[in-house]
């Protein structure tokens, strides 16, 4: 208990160890709870072991209205030890009066005729005091003098300023500012001040160090604690020696695992004692100070106007602030200007579990109201409700509108607090059902499965046309994203039938859900497909179905592969507002993103995908951030970025586990899929392998259209294992099933190339040509650069010869102007490789050298890798991966292009390098060149920015 108290232990001691005529005092002042009672004990035993006489007494609130109790208490014990006789020569004299106060009659507490302030009892109160003292040295202790009584008060002032000549010592404890705990009885207060300055030696008990702390906690609990749950310790109980070993003991009994304890499980430990015991501190500075303790507590223990808790407490402001002001002046709350708060979070722990249920529902219904009478955040008045009692006829309406501002604020997990407990109310039908599609709404971001059911609950209830078209469309997200797409269709195709005479323009947005639904299903796809062919803009014109039916268009535009214009057209007529619109969230424009993609408008894209993910992030939506992820992730694959695309899959696969999204649902296929290819394009192959058993789907795969897709990763990964025959499979079933959900071209699925080039490494050169040359036809008629390219790449290394170099050279040139790099760079790689085989090794090597660079500065290694290979081959002996970018600096050209950063002119690089001007000058022109820059002005920025490229981390799966 006196680990810390070490320095005012001996100070004690030392007073206790004067010598001379003189007498000692000490009075020991520290918070309640800070140990000042078991410093006394530990003084106590000292004296006692010196003979000394000791006479102890400790005040008591509730006794302070009998007169000289504390008085009674030091001598009564000691009085009735003596003999007859000693106790005659005690009382004689100037005793007289003291006799008749010690020994009064059994049915008196005071000396009949005697008055507190009764000089002659003073008197010979002082001089039994003298009389016992002349016996050895004297030591008279009190414990809590702020609550002696006044009488008692009033001679032991009288003492300390007689003592002077006596071998007396006078030890006692204080709380501090205990002056203001004496508030009803002022004529206390001023004795109480009166005594505090005689003594002659005055020691603070500060709060516990951190060091002091952690020892308790080591003698406590054993060796082996964190420092961090020593830390957690001293924060959570402000260094209050009470309140620590009370939390100790409390976690010894429970035995919980330290390591993962948190603050709040901290105050949870605390027995019910604890509470009592300060409520019952409190209590004993009146009625008011116990209301407004309470009331700080109800209000969450921390930072609460002062008018506030005086409402909550019931309460005039001006009693308010007089037992706050007591309170401060105990250490159990503080103040900064206009706001109060607990000392420590484990004494609002305490108080908060002290008072009864009921009376909490009571207090934190009456905040609620205050707060909403003073126009206070509906977030925060809720956070009174969720506590306060059910039947409160607004209750329902501000939680809800607090949800609506949480989600708005990007906490769906309050909201989702907020609408459970709104649900407790007695409520309509109508209102019922509003709460619990508001509540499938919130829980989509965190717990899907969770979602589901208050939505069909809710489109059960409703009857309002609007209301229930959007509880179908996010009932059926959330099934699609479970993989129940019957369930899902069926949702939105009962509920468009029901509207499709009331609400005609609401019943068309559930038919675009529902087609599109549809096509994601091999089973469903061809069921719709003309209905979708059906469809014009002028079926949703001057409606607010115009953007929603513009994106389900422009998926036609992609899967036909006739009109790659309309596609962008429309797409960009339906991303307006971006990826996830507020007013009209839909699947559908993730399909409008992948037509912009597919038209080669890749950039365009990222500019909505990176919308999407800030917008995500703002509403703390886990499902939103997964979903807009993995579309990014499917971009950055369109424009070859493998490393930002691996990130970007893998964080979407994250935050889709995190809403309880199985990998193996179809919503986990798309970014699986994606990491997967990056894995191989990376040369991690064995990564990619590993990917593809974890998720199921390394066998038959069911007829989700993004399986279309796991196809063609699946078909590339088992190619680079080796495995022709079992790549070529694969890109063949692609192809059917695409074909077969009117997806012809390879706007979306080039799956013709890439048989075409597992043909050709089979030696069925002629069904290669064929798939080719198919593929190079749809691709001029879809006329998208980069897509024709990827044909003509295939193309020209099928046909093989003079003319296969023609092919290939053409596409180099027309994918160097697109988005699509990695393409871009296998082409040359491809080219360079041809041209070394045609003996022309010098051309082959400009094309190499480019090849790599690009393909190492995208990420994709296994590219870059064979590039360099080939670049051996033509006798080249690279250093490096990079031929371009900072990477490709040699030593020397990094030192000079880094001063030259920093502002050195050429010749004072060339002094301070000890080398020639000229030596400078090439060193920069080779530096700028790699760099893609025309000077200096942008070598600072070019470099900085490609070094945090080339810095940027990328971790396995």
């Amino acid at each position: 208990m006196l680990i810390g108290r070490e320095d005012q232990l001996q100070a004690l001691v030392r007073v206790l160890s004067e010598q001379g005529t003189g007498g000692a005092s000490a009075l020991v002042e520290g918070d309640h709870g800070s140990g000042k009672s078991a410093l006394l004990r530990a003084v106590l035993d000292q004296v006692r072991r010196d003979g000394d006489l000791v006479l102890v007494a400790s005040g008591e609130a509730s006794e302070r209205g009998f007169a000289f109790g504390v008085v009674r208490q030091l001598f009564e014990r000691a009085v009735a030890a003596e003999s007859e006789e000693s106790r005659q020569a005690l009382f004689a004299g100037h005793t007289t009066a003291a006799a008749r106060l010690l020994e009064p009659p059994a049915d008196t507490t005071a000396a009949e005729g005697t008055a507190p302030d009764d000089e002659a009892l003073l008197n010979g109160l002082y001089w039994l005091a003298v009389r016992l003292s002349e016996r050895g040295r004297l030591v008279l202790v009190i414990d809590d003098l702020h609550w002696a009584d006044p009488a008692s008060l009033r001679w032991l002032h009288y003492l300390l300023r007689r003592a002077g000549n006596l071998p007396l010592t006078v030890l006692a404890t204080l709380a501090p500012g205990a002056a203001a705990l004496e508030a009803a009885d002022p004529g206390s207060a001023d004795r109480l001040g009166a005594v505090h300055r005689l003594f002659r030696h005055r020691l603070a008990l500060p709060a516990l160090g951190a060091e002091a702390v952690a020892a308790i906690v080591q003698k406590t609990l054993g060796p082996g604690v964190a420092p961090s749950f020593a830390a957690a310790c001293r924060s959570a109980t402000g260094g209050n020696s009470y309140l620590l070993h009370a939390l100790l003991s409390a976690v010894g009994a429970a035995r919980p695992d330290l390591g993962s304890l948190t603050g709040e499980q901290l105050g949870s430990l605390l027995p019910p004692a604890v509470g009592r015991a300060v409520l019952g501190l409190v209590a004993s500075a009146g009625a008011d100070a116990v209301a407004v303790v309470r009331a700080t507590a109800v209000l969450g223990g921390d930072g609460s106007a002062v008018d506030l808790v005086a409402g909550v407490a019931g309460l005039s402001q001006p009693a308010a602030e007089d037992a706050v002001h007591t309170l401060v002046h105990a250490g159990l709350l503080v103040r900064t200007e206009d706001e109060i708060g607990f000392s420590c979070p484990l004494v609002a722990e305490a108080v908060a579990d002290a008072v009864r249920p009921s009376r909490r529902q009571e207090l934190h219904g009456r905040a609620a109201r205050l707060l909403l009478e003073g126009d206070a955040p509906l977030t925060e008045v809720a956070g009174h409700l969720m506590h306060g009692p059910v039947g409160d006829g607004c209750t329902a309406e501000v939680l809800r509108g607090a949800a609506s501002q949480a989600t708005r604020q990007g906490r769906p997990e309050q909201a989702v607090l907020f609408l459970r407990r709104a649900l407790r109310e007695p409520l309509s039908e109508a209102t019922r059902a509003s709460l619990l599609i508001g509540l499938g709404g919130a829980e989509l971001a965190s717990n899907v499965p969770a979602a589901v059911g208050h939505f069909q609950r809710g489109l059960e209830l409703s009857r309002d046309p609007v209301e229930r078209t959007a509880a179908a469309r996010r009932l059926s997200a959330a099934l699609f994203a479970l993989d129940r797409y019957p369930e899902g269709l069926a949702a939105l195709t009962g509920t468009s039938a029901a509207l499709h005479d009331l609400d005609p323009a609401n019943a068309l947005r559930l038919e675009v859900d529902f087609i599109y639904g549809s096509l994601s299903q091999a089973a469903s796809a061809t069921s719709v497909l003309r209905r979708l062919h059906e469809l014009s803009p002028e079926d949703a014109e001057g409606s607010t179905v115009e953007r929603l039916l513009a994106a389900l268009l422009s998926v036609r535009a992609m899967m036909t592969g006739s009109d790659s214009e309309a596609a962008v057209r429309y797409a960009r007529q339906a991303l307006v507002h971006g990826l996830n619109p507020v007013d009209d969230e839909s699947g559908v424009y993730m399909g409008a993103l992948l037509a912009l993609g597919a038209a080669g408008r890749s950039e365009l894209a990222l500019t909505y995908a990176d919308a999407a993910l800030d917008a995500a992030r703002a509403r703390g939506s886990g499902f939103a951030y997964a979903v807009a992820s993995s579309a990014r992730a499917r971009v950055h694959c369109r424009l070859g970025r493998v490393a930002d695309c691996r990130a970007d899959a893998a964080n979407a696969l994250e935050a889709l586990e995190e809403t309880g999204i199985d990998l193996r649902h179809s919503h986990c296929i798309a970014p699986l899929a994606i990491l997967m290819d990056a894995l191989t394009k990376q040369g991690k192959v064995e990564y990619a392998a590993e990917l593809l058993e974890r998720g199921g789907l390394s066998g038959d795969l069911n007829g989700h259209w993004t399986n279309d897709y796991v196809l063609l990763v699946r078909g590339r990964l088992r190619v680079a294992q080796g495995r022709l025959r079992d790549g070529l499979a694969d890109f063949l079933l692609c192809g059917r099933r695409a074909q077969a959900r009117g997806m012809p071209g390879p706007s979306v699925l080039p799956w013709r190339s890439e048989a075409a080039l597992a043909l050709l490494a089979l030696g069925e050169t002629d069904a290669a040509r064929k798939a080719a040359e198919e593929e190079l036809r749809s691709a001029r008629e879809w006329g998208v650069p980069e897509i024709v390219g990827v044909a003509l790449r295939a193309t020209g290394l099928v046909t093989g010869g003079a003319r296969g170099l023609e092919l290939l050279a053409e596409a180099s040139e027309l994918l160097a102007e697109t988005s699509a790099q990695l393409c871009y760079a296998q082409a040359l790689a491809d080219l360079g490789a041809r041209l070394r085989l045609a003996g022309r090794a010098g051309e082959a090597r400009d094309h190499l050298r480019r090849a790599a660079s690009v393909a190492h500065r995208l990420g994709a290694d296994a590219v870059a890798e064979r590039a360099l290979d080939e670049l051996r081959a033509a006798g080249d002996r690279p250093r490096t991966r990079a031929f371009q970018g900072v990477e490709a600096l040699t030593p020397t050209e990094r030192r000079v292009a880094g001063l030259a950063a920093k502002g050195m002119t050429n010749r004072e690089i060339a002094q301070h390098l000890f080398v020639g001007l000229r030596t400078v000058e090439v060193h920069l022109t080779n530096t700028y060149g790699k760099l893609g820059i025309d000077g200096r002005p942008r070598l600072a920025e070019t470099l900085c920015r490609e070094a945090a490229v080339a810095a940027a981390p990328a971790s396995e799966p």
